[in-house]
This record gives structure tokens, sequence and C-alpha cells, in this order.
């Protein structure tokens, strides 16, 4: 009795400082199930009731001693492919811990849970693949999908992160190996925006891979045959999506990822209206060059309006900024056709114009425009068209030569230079020529990281990243708690706008474009915020009733890295009043 009495005042102490929650699971079990083991973290009373005493060292540890021991650890390292195998060999064993060591130094390893190191993990997937994480739903699942969704241990998904390997970042049909995007993404949903991790859900559809180097690979972990375009694709994702939501409700929201571009534009319209989703290589990316564009305005000083925008590039990331700047410019009063003339697409066979004999998707035709004659090269299109921008979004590598960015030197006081494509060496400049050549007077943006910049006169440029990981938490965070069922594209011209009235004068005369990667969750809490008061303003939000204060309510919902204290469903206690009070505590 002594010993139990012992053991409830040790677990009042706790519960004023830490969650209780009560667990099934005892003994081993509960250490190897990443949710709910705390390491040498546990307390010697969990270790006793819970049937691990003995399992662990006799220490117990404080997750500030055992995350820096991870960091300690990290620095030691250099290559970033082994940094990646590290921090999620965290994520499989301690995922509270793993949380804690990303959210303390996210502007150090963002980019390697996220671009560009991510993309270097997916092309190693079956070499370096230690525990399947997410679903994996292949074509031959047709038929049982939900029944796979069932194997899934969580019940109560909020967000689910799709792609089919397509296109994973600018590497190509990855196939099976593109899981690493959706796991990745779906860590900055909790990094950057406090969704809880069980909500998450990864998923890949296997649908076979064109990429010839995979099927001869003895590792690729996919289907060894060649990608299923027939009816059977498009079954198979109307399959996925219905079993979505028939599992975990109408509101969940399924976020599409690195899906081939006429995939990708055909099902954003197929299912936009009918689901809860969104595609970030459309939307996303949209939103944050936008945010870019609206941020270098108070550096211009001039309005979006007076911008003649460059793409280098005509696929989904290029077409899906493209319209979003149409959106932000007919705010101001311009038609939709005076917004679309200010804006011009190069992709690997030219200007998009009429006469031209090379086929055009019909997703370009808006920014089809007459030929203005004698244009063989980029270069030669930036002389011509004069623009005050160019956006480097096709993924095929440094294409922004010496003589492109000079010529915009001399059109523009500030020239304004995005090069957005990802990994770091399909960008379409370094931040280094960019501030160079232009002698620091450019507003540059890179999809990748790239350092701070000294010129010789001494002075320091921070590189601006246009990096996603701005706006979909954010995003998702807000549609998620507001219960959005259908999600706008007014909702991403809201988010850049939200994204750029964050940067400070301060950061802007630094070269920045957005808000430090180091406060990116402020940054996304705001950011949903202001779009938890947008949807409810204009009707599309689904929860009710509407929350009165909606930042008080944005922030209660955060999920933390503080781990819990446990004790099991079956525990004795010495009576009822005092178990009580320790649960209330």
């Amino acid at each position: 009795m002594l010993s139990q009495l012992r053991n409830t005042l040790s677990l009042r102490a706790c519960a004023s400082v830490c969650r209780l929650v009560h667990t099934k699971e005892k003994g081993k079990p509960l250490m190897l199930n990443p949710r709910t083991n705390k390491g040498m973290a546990f307390s010697l009373q969990e270790r006793q009731i819970l049937g691990i005493h003995g399992l662990l060292p006799p220490k117990v540890e404080t997750q500030e001693i055992q995350a820096m021991r991870f960091q300690n650890n990290l620095k030691k390292m250099t290559d970033p492919l082994q940094k990646y195998i590290y921090l999620m060999g965290i994520q499989e064993r301690n995922e509270r811990l793993f949380y804690r060591v990303l959210m303390e130094d996210i502007e150090e390893l963002m980019p390697i849970v996220y671009t560009p190191t991510v993309g270097l993990a997916c092309t190693q997937y079956g070499h370096i693949f230690r525990r399947p994480k997410g679903l994996f739903i292949s074509i031959r699942d047709k038929g049982h999908i939900r029944s796979i969704l069932d194997n899934w241990p969580e019940t109560n998904v909020a967000a689910v992160v799709v792609t089919d390997g397509e296109r994973i970042l600018g590497l190509g049909d990855l196939g099976v190996y593109g899981m690493g995007i959706p796991v990745g993404k779906l860590c900055l949903y909790t990094a950057c925006a406090g969704i809880r991790p069980e909500k998450c859900l990864p998923v890949v559809i296997d649908v076979g891979t064109d990429n010839e180097t995979l099927l001869k690979d003895p590792f690729y972990m996919g289907l060894y045959q060649n990608r299923d375009r027939s009816q059977a694709y498009d079954d198979l994702i109307d399959e996925f999506m219905e079993a979505v939501v028939g599992k975990y409700g109408q509101n969940t929201l399924i976020q599409f990822e690195d899906f081939g571009n006429h995939n990708a534009f055909r099902f954003l319209r197929k299912y936009r209206e009918k689901y809860c989703t969104f595609n970030d290589d459309i939307q996303g990316t949209a939103s944050v060059a936008l945010a870019g564009l609206l941020a270098a305005q108070k550096a211009v000083g001039k309005p979006i309006t007076e911008h003649r925008v460059l793409f280098l590039g005509a696929g989904e990331a290029a077409l899906g900024i493209a319209n979003l700047i149409v959106m932000a410019m007919m705010e101001t009063g311009m038609t939709q056709m005076e917004a679309r003339q200010r804006i011009w697409m190069y992709d690997k066979d030219g200007l998009l114009v009429k006469d031209r004999s090379q086929k055009m998707d019909s997703n370009q035709e808006a920014f089809i425009h007459d030929n203005p004659g004698n244009v063989q090269s980029f270069l030669d299109a930036v002389r011509t068209i004069k623009p005050t921008a160019i956006i480097g979004v096709a993924g095929a590598g440094p294409l922004f030569t010496h003589d492109v960015i000079k010529s915009m030197a001399s059109l523009n006081e500030r020239p304004i230079i995005f090069a957005l494509s990802n990994p770091t060496n399909k960008a379409e400049c370094t931040a280094e020529d960019a501030y160079a050549l232009t002698d620091g007077r450019c507003l540059f943006a890179s999809g990748s990281p790239f350092g701070p910049v000294t010129l010789r006169d001494g002075r320091v440029f921070t590189p601006g990243q246009g990096n996603n990981a701005y706006i979909f938490p954010g995003v998702a965070l807000a549609v998620i708690l507001s219960g959005v069922r259908h999600i706008s594209d007014t909702v991403f011209l809201e988010a850049a706008k939200a994204l750029a009235e964050q940067l400070t004068d301060a950061e802007l005369e630094k070269g920045r474009l957005y808000p430090p990667l180091s406060n990116i969750r402020e940054v996304s809490m705001r950011m949903a915020v202001k779009l938890v008061e947008y949807v409810y303003s204009k009707g599309m939000a689904f929860y009710y009733p509407e929350p009165l204060n909606k930042e008080g309510f944005v922030r209660a919902t955060v999920w933390n890295t503080d781990y819990d204290s446990f004790m099991p469903d079956t525990y004795d206690w010495p009576d009822k009043t005092e178990s009580q009070d320790v649960v209330l505590g």
C-alpha cells in the first residue's frame, strides 16, 4: 500500500506538468511503438507499472538530454543522406523526440527532411530502406483499397498526402520510391503547423514506372512493370478517393503531390468540387511564388499590375503561379485578359505563341500570345519581352545564364529573379551569380536553400527560399480546423498575402523575400489564423459554432513534443478518488 501511495503522489506531481495517458500496451511493445516510446525518459514508476523495469539502463533522462545527444551526433555527420537516414531513424523509434530535434533546428534540418536531400533519399529509397512508413497501394489492389485503409492503425486521420511517383521534384519518374515525398511533407505538417502526427497519413499509389534504371534495379521495391496509363489507373484513383472519405469522413484533406503534369491538372479539376483536396505543386508553389512577388513590391515600388513576368517552364508549377498572379492582378481592377497579356512562358520548344509548330497543352491556352518575332532562345525572349521578373520552374538546370542575368540587370533597376526548380542542382542559377551579376540589385528567391552571399564590397545578402513549406502546413491547419470541404484558389491567394505581410523591412533590406525559416512555426500559426478568419467570413467553413477568438482557437490545438505520462488501463489504484485526482491533474 505504501508503495502504491508513493506512486500515486509521484504521478500526481507529474500530471501537473505533463498529460496523463492511459495505455493498453505494456512491456517491450510500448517501447517499440514510436508514438509511446520515451527511451530513457520513462520514470521509475512508469517502468515498474508498465513492465519495462530492467529493459532500460537505470538512469532516467530528460528529453532535453536526449535531444542534445542526437544533435551532437548530427553535427558529426557531413553527408546529407547519412543525416537523413539518422533523422528518419529517430522518427521510427521516438516520434516526440524526432519532432523536438527537428523543430529546435528547423532551418538547418528542413533541407534534410525536405528538399533537396529528400530527393536524393527518394532516388536511393530501396537502398536505405529501414522500416515502412505510410500505405503502399498498387494497381493490383484495385477493388480492395478500403480494406487496405482498414489496416492502418490510426482511425482518426485528418490529412492524407498522396503521390504516384511520376514526377518527383525535378528527378522524374521514381515510382514507389516517391514515398519519401509524402513522408517529408507530413513531417512539416507537424513541425511547422503543429498538426498531430497520428492524424497524418502518407500514401504512394504504385502503378509501375517508366524509369528503366529502376526496372533493372534488384533493390527496387515497387511493381516491375511500365506505368499503367489505362482507364484502370483512373478507376484506381477514383476508388482511393472514395475509400478515404468513406473511412475518415468528407472533411479529410487529401493533398496531391508530384503527379505528372497532365494528371495533376485533370485530377485537380475532377476532384476539387467533390473532395477537400489541393495540389501542392500547382497551388502551393503558386502561393509561395506570389508571396515573393508581393514582398518584392515593397522594394520595387510598383504594383503587381505593372510587372511583366516571363516563365522558364510551362508545366504545372508555372501555370499555377501564373493563374494566381492573374487573380492578384484582377483584385486591383485589371481584367483577366489584360492580366494574362502580362505573362509569357518559354518551354523546351520556345515561347508559347500562336504559330508554334510544337504541340501545346490545353492548360496553356490562356498564356499563348502573338509571336513577337525573332526569339530563338530564352535570352532572346528576355531581350524582346523585357520582363520585370523571370521565374524558373523548368527543372532543367542552370538556364538563367550570365547573359540572361546581365540582361535583366540592364532592363530593370531591381530585377526579380526566381530560380525555383528543385533540387539544388536543378536550380536555374545560383544566388551568388544573381547577386554578383546584378551588383546586388536583384530580388532573388530559390526553391532550394542557398547560403548568404558576400559581394566584393562587403555587402551581405541572405537569399529568400521560396519554399512551399511556408504555405501548405498553414493552409492544412486552417482547413482541418474549420472543416472546409472544397478549397478555393482564393485560399491560396489569401495565404500568399498573409505570408508577404510577415516580412519585415529589415529582412527585406538583407535580401530576404520570406521570413526566416527559423520562425516558420509562428509564420504558419499566423497564416492559419488569417485563413480561419477568411473561410468563416466567406461561408466556406463547416465546423460550427464559429469560434469567437480565432487566434486562441488555432493556438489551442497545436501539438507539442512534451512526453506524456503513461498509466496502464488495468492499474489497481488505492482508491477511486485518488486515481481521479491524478487524471484530472
